[in-house]
């Protein structure tokens, strides 16, 4: 009888929280539990202008193999957007045409972006691969984090600007 008790209230829970799930996302709300902006309650707002550097964005990353295994390493979060991960929510740091050189930390047109080193081994001590750089293309941006732990464009490079779900807006959030 106490199983069925325990089912019974673990279902309970089960049910409301993906309940409450579904009635935030339907309203444009998300749950950011990263560390790379702060945590909290954010709501994607479609943007009434073009995408700009600076803006700080949520977007779906791209179903690819990189990708792939980000999610197999636990850089990207469960979610709704392709192959199963949650967007990301980053800031635009350059947009098309503008070069991006790679080294020890980001250039962004021969300028230095602030809190950009580039980490060599992820937590877990793994070699991390970063994007070599180049030439933001046309219809993409590059997107980047001041957390030094983020997953960001530093390693996987532009993303295509079609995967934008909007602007982020903070609702209720606490930066620890």
């Amino acid at each position: 009888m106490k199983r069925l008790v325990w089912f019974y209230r673990i279902s309970s829970v089960s049910l409301f929280t993906l309940g409450l799930i579904g009635l935030l996302g339907s309203a444009g709300l998300r749950v950011n539990l990263t560390p790379s902006e702060p945590l909290g309650l954010w709501r994607i707002v479609e943007p009434d202008r073009p995408i700009l550097v600076g803006d700080l964005i949520f977007i779906c990353p791209p179903d690819t193999n990189g990708m792939r295994e980000a999610r197999a390493r636990g850089y990207l979060r469960f979610g709704l957007c392709a192959g199963w991960v949650a967007p990301l929510i980053k800031t635009v740091v350059a947009t098309s045409g503008q070069a991006i050189e790679i080294a020890d930390d980001v250039r962004v047109d021969g300028r230095p972006l602030p809190q950009s080193r580039v980490a060599r081994l992820d937590g877990q001590r793994r070699e991390m691969v970063h994007y070599d750089g180049g030439v933001v293309p046309p219809g993409a941006v590059f997107l980047h984090s001041e957390f030094p732990g983020s997953f960001d464009s530093r390693y996987f490079g532009p993303l295509q600007m079609d995967g934008i779900l909007g602007l982020a807006q903070e609702v209720w959030t606490y930066a620890p």
